[in-house]
């Protein structure tokens, strides 16, 4: 069966946010005046346990999602995850990924890879060591996620590598970036700064383009445009033309893609969101708590997807960015 919302877009992503918590404070995501020491972050029991984010995605899986991704806050500091992958892997037909800093994976990318996980997708905003401090905020070393990323690899993981690129932060570090991961088989994706949350303080004149991004590398490296690999691939990708991989940028702001948007979120005590900007979800945990059947909770998430209309990057405003949005630290990005 496959579900469309009011603009006839199927849901076929789901991503999972398995923690509000995370070990980094980056200023785009959970900046360190809000998130601070005394910042009330869920308790463990409202949190969904791995059975009940099993029951959500077997739900999706029946009505098209293909796609699961275990998000946060950062999904590593969620005790045993590997053991919410094992259970996923199960589920036929499901493309597991996850999304994560990279700090924890040098311990855990074996157990991960042994769970089933089919890639990981490691946040990586600089390779200058005093610029990623910064950003992340907790003095976290360049060094250590690169070491993360390797250690991913040599279980066979593919590994994807995403960068947030704010101007005047990080954007002089583009093609930086780009060399370092050419012909290492991994996937660089750069990703405008969005307004994502009421927290980060976004200005449209903190972006850097894609098209600007994919200009400064293309000066320096080729590039030569790639068809999407799926419908609704969020990514424009491009590979060099001297074979050495390929690239990807993400254009939320300049060059929103609601029209094919696949996606909804579920946070890590189980509301549902129908897009990254949302300002309110759904209380899926509520229905799993009072015993609603598999029946139930597959006709309220058609409900849920059904009456969507979100297409919020196609109409962002100056009054858009006043909206009380719910944080990427609560959803995932």
């Amino acid at each position: 069966m496959e579900l469309l919302d009011r603009r006839a877009r199927p849901l076929r992503d789901l991503r999972v946010s398995v923690t509000d918590r995370c070990n980094f404070r980056c200023v785009y995501c959970m900046p360190k005046e809000v998130f601070g020491r005394d910042y009330a972050f869920l308790p463990r029991a409202a949190l969904l346990t791995f059975e009940e984010i099993e029951r959500i995605a077997l739900a999706g899986a029946r009505q098209g999602v293909r796609k699961v991704r275990i998000t946060g806050g950062e999904p590593l500091v969620r005790r045993d995850v590997e053991r919410l992958v094992s259970m996923l892997r199960a589920v036929d037909g499901l493309d597991l990924t996850m999304t994560t800093n990279g700090a924890l994976l040098p311990a855990k990318a074996p157990t991960l890879a042994a769970a089933g996980l089919d890639r990981v997708t490691v946040s990586l905003d600089s390779l200058d060591d005093e610029v990623f401090r910064s950003m992340n905020d907790v003095g976290f070393p360049v060094a250590a996620v690169l070491e993360g990323i390797d250690a991913a690899a040599a279980t066979g993981l593919p590994v994807k590598v995403n960068t947030v690129v704010k101007r005047g932060v990080n954007d002089d570090g583009i093609v930086e970036m780009a060399a370092h991961f050419r012909g290492t088989g991994h996937v660089l994706r750069f990703i405008e700064y969005m307004d994502v949350g009421h927290t980060n303080g976004w200005r449209l004149d903190d972006v850097t383009s894609a098209e600007e991004i994919v200009s400064r590398i293309d000066t320096r490296f080729p590039l030569e445009p790639v068809s999407p690999a799926y419908p609704g691939e969020v990514a424009t990708r491009w590979r060099y033309r001297d074979g050495a991989g390929e690239i990807g940028v993400i254009a939320s702001v300049t060059k929103p893609f609601c029209g094919s948007c696949t996606r909804a979120r579920l946070s890590a005590e189980g509301r549902l969101y129908t897009c990254l900007f949302a300002v309110e979800g759904h209380d899926l945990r509520r229905l799993l708590r009072s015993g609603a059947s598999d029946p139930e909770l597959d006709a309220e998430l058609a409900r849920i997807w059904g009456v969507r209309t979100d297409r919020y990057s196609e109409v962002r405003s100056e009054a858009t960015g006043e909206l009380a949005k719910v944080e990427m630290s609560y959803i995932g990005g």
